[in-house]
């Protein structure tokens, strides 16, 4: 392909996927399980930062050396073959990329209703707000109902959404964070962990990193340009750390920025989801009326997050029919004719996609007036979204041993080094959800990635390559 890009587009495009609604959805959650300790807030911010650049640094030296990969599925095939690579996309197919689209959906009604006053979640009475799962659930068939039949009108919004997401984030973060400096609330906070009164949540902090993963994924998707950058060799991992940098410096103002509401109780009250933090410290330092036109904007990052999600996942199954593999290939690599788009592939795509969303809000937040009965059975209590990502970061692990085999024309240090960190760093965050989660959760969803696998065997089929 042809070499159109240099490392300004490259830093930039790392941004822009890394940068989402993550922040403002698990921020909050974060200050929460941390008690309000907002050091270790920041901690985990620059933790699990740490952690996907090391990460995305394999995977750019992967890239480098096979032009041709164009995302994980890729990596995976250059690294193992391609069995090992239809696994990886069969997951991401049906779990990962799904599960994280309706938590976005419901994530994104939860904002939105949080502009009328409306509580998503009644955690006093134990109830979901049927309002919010229905707007979710708009919200996500909308999604998918898009980009299935003009998938140039979502692109487009792809576009718009995300020069909208950066908003917020650096006005919080510089008029913040300047804001709690100068009144004294920022001391204020940082002094409350110090006080007889203050008692973290046990296991709260490796909570947060797994958590807060949430924020970070996409940076797989900017390595995926390899093939269309100049020098690739040098720019790709010069674009991802620059790039993860930058996304760090901005999350910690952001979460730093907090602190300008000046009351610890506040921030942990918005456990557990944190969805009203944002809104309050607007509200605190710009009023009401300013406070409400950024939450618009917040709501509309959500969005786009879901979006961009949606846009991957109506080609996920069209790409493994391209490979000869999955479900009935002829039907699902099918191309509709009139928009010269994969219809049949979005609708399976959406049907699981609702499969999601049902199981998020019935089964792992109890469904209306229900929550705690199905929640509270710690074998079905994993969260879909966190869970999927550390999962994917497990997949990861085969792909890292391969480059240490295979690579023998490369030095120590790109060879053995790198790749060994990058081992280091997905098993850290294995570490994190068994402690923060616990046995339970984490065998329970063992279980039931290994019935998908299995059925997911039955389709397999032979490769094209």
């Amino acid at each position: 392909m042809e070499k159109r890009y240099g490392l300004p587009t490259a830093i930039s495009m790392v941004i822009g996927i890394v940068i989402g609604s993550g922040v403002f959805i698990k921020g909050g959650k974060v200050l929460s399980l941390t008690g309000g300790n907002m050091l270790q807030g920041i901690a985990v911010v620059g933790i699990v930062g740490l952690i996907c650049l090391i990460c995305s640094l394999v995977f750019a030296e992967l890239g480098s050396r096979y032009e041709k990969v164009n995302g994980v599925v890729d990596y995976a095939e250059v690294a193992l073959g391609p069995s090992y690579a239809y696994y990886v996309g069969w997951f991401m197919a049906t779990i990962y990329t799904p599960a994280l689209c309706a938590m976005l959906a419901f994530f994104s009604a939860m904002m939105f209703l949080q502009l009328f006053g409306i509580s998503a979640v009644d955690f006093a009475n134990g109830q979901v707000n049927s309002v919010a799962i229905g707007v979710g659930a708009g919200f996500l068939m909308l999604g998918y109902a898009i980009n299935a039949l003009s998938p140039k009108i979502a692109g487009k919004l792809q576009v718009g959404m995300t020069v909208i997401k950066l908003i917020p984030l650096v006005i919080m973060g510089v008029v913040g964070t300047i804001a709690g400096l100068v009144n004294g609330t920022t001391l204020e906070v940082l002094n409350y962990v110090n006080t007889p009164e203050f008692v973290a949540p046990e296991g709260g902090f490796f909570k947060a990193i797994v958590g807060f993963a949430f924020a970070y994924e996409g940076w797989i998707l900017a390595t995926s340009i390899n093939a269309e950058l100049k020098d690739a060799k040098r720019n790709l991992p010069l674009a991802l750390i620059s790039g993860c940098l930058v996304t760090i410096v901005i999350y910690a103002l952001y979460i730093f920025a907090m602190s300008s509401l000046g009351n610890v109780d506040t921030i942990i009250a918005t456990w557990p989801f944190g969805e009203t933090l944002p809104r309050l410290a607007f509200s605190n330092l710009f009023g009401n009326v300013v406070g409400t036109v950024v939450y618009v904007f917040i709501t509309i990052s959500c969005l786009g997050t879901m979006n961009g999600l949606i846009m991957a996942h109506c080609r996920s199954f069209y790409a493994l029919s391209a490979r000869g593999m999955g479900p009935a290939p002829e039907f699902f690599g099918d191309i509709d004719k009139q928009n010269n788009f994969a219809i049949k592939s979005s609708v399976l795509a959406m049907a699981l996609g609702g499969f999601w969303y049902a199981w998020t809000v019935m089964v792992w937040m109890g469904g209306p007036g229900l929550f705690g009965a199905v929640h509270n059975i710690q074998w079905l209590a994993w969260e879909p979204d966190e869970i999927g990502i550390i999962c994917l970061y497990l997949m990861y692990i085969p792909m890292m041993i391969g480059l240490m085999v295979k690579a023998k024309d490369l030095g120590f240090f790109r060879r053995f080094v790198l790749p060994v960190l990058g081992l280091g760093c997905c098993l850290l965050f294995c570490y994190a959800i068994w402690v923060g989660y616990g046995a339970q959760q984490c065998l329970g969803f063992a279980v039931f990635f290994a019935v998908v696998m299995l059925i997911g065997k039955l389709f397999k089929g032979k490769s094209k390559a």
